[in-house]
């Protein structure tokens, strides 16, 4: 895999003889698959436990993670395993923000450095996503992520998250997508760009993109994209289908503004995930996920929605101290 960094870093223990799927260790945590499952492995209390989850589903958790350099906050794959983003550093749990693992004191967390987990992670990518199967793809959408080893997907696998400096359509920014197809969903989006007029002098200072139309082309499902930069503020919007494939926990406020159709949420609470609230989401609707929950998103058609996000760098100590309140407005 040509992208993967700190190689060294990377341990694999073997290889399964009948599947040909590469067994990897992580500190103190075995992860492995089979045919149908991916498997997780710890010790506590002196035993061994393990988790399982379909390796579809693993795999378009794991590839979030990756794209997202492990995104703000909690990347929990379900309600047992995932990571916390230190910025520097990334922990990779089990049963941490599990309230009857945690309670039952069989929950395992550890810390690695950035690079280390990264480099775990894009190895299991690289050598469990077989041919044709794309993590980031909506089901009906790519090909099967079980079975025994055949292939690899590299070019799926090494697509990342968008990030403009400023935005879309400036000169030396991100391209709008034009190489790309409209999604089969999106057929019915205007496809039209503006027209941008700059006074003698201005030239290169003032743009504009039609967004719906950049959306429409998008190749990948919950997957923000960086498309304005003012400061610390970031507009994030993203496609969505099916099912957000982690439970995203926040360390600061997140603004959602849904664009198109309907996005179910479901939210629990952050340290033991424990139900919340149900939100569903129409066109115009917006909301504020606050820093003390975790949420996961469901949407039968395809939709648009755009994800705020404030990147002020002390955020996640100002919430975790209790000097900001978790939720931006107080009733």
């Amino acid at each position: 895999m040509n992208q993967i960094a700190h190689i060294d870093q990377v341990e694999v223990t073997g290889k399964d003889a009948i599947t040909g799927y590469q067994a990897f260790k992580l500190g103190n945590f075995s992860i492995t698959r089979d045919e149908y499952f991916a498997k997780v492995t710890w010790v506590a209390k002196g035993q061994e436990h393990s988790h399982l989850m379909s390796v579809d589903a693993f795999l378009r958790a794991i590839m979030r993670d990756v794209a997202w350099g492990f995104f703000y906050g909690w990347v929990n794959f379900d309600h047992v395993i995932g990571t916390q983003n230190h910025y520097g550093s990334v922990d990779f749990y089990a049963g941490t923000f599990n309230g009857v693992l945690k309670d039952a004191g069989v929950d395992y967390v550890e810390n690695f450095a950035t690079p280390k987990i990264m480099a775990t992670f894009k190895a299991i990518l690289h050598d469990w996503v077989n041919a044709g199967f794309d993590p980031f793809a909506a089901p009906e959408e790519t090909g099967s992520a079980f079975g025994r080893k055949n292939g690899e997907n590299i070019e799926a696998i090494d697509r990342y998250r968008i990030a403009t400096k400023r935005m879309p359509s400036l000169e030396g920014d991100s391209p709008l997508r034009d190489d790309l197809e409209i999604n089969r969903q999106f057929a019915d989006v205007n496809q039209d760009e503006p027209l941008i007029h700059c006074e003698p002098g201005f030239e290169g200072q003032l743009g504009g993109f039609n967004l719906f139309k950049y959306l429409s082309r998008s190749d990948v499902t919950w997957n923000p994209s960086v498309t304005s930069v003012c400061k610390a503020s970031l507009f994030c919007p993203t496609t969505e289908e099916y099912i957000l494939p982690i439970f995203h926990g926040n360390d600061r406020v997140e603004w959602f503004m849904q664009f198109s159709d309907e996005i179910t949420w479901d939210i629990g609470d952050k340290v033991d995930g424990a139900p919340i609230a149900r939100i569903v989401m129409k066109p115009g609707d917006i909301c504020a996920m606050p820093a003390n929950i975790r949420h996961q998103g469901y949407s039968t058609k395809r939709s648009m929605l755009l994800v705020w996000e404030n990147a002020t760098p002390d955020l996640p100590e100002k919430f975790a101290s209790g000097e900001l309140a978790p939720y931006p407005v107080a009733f």
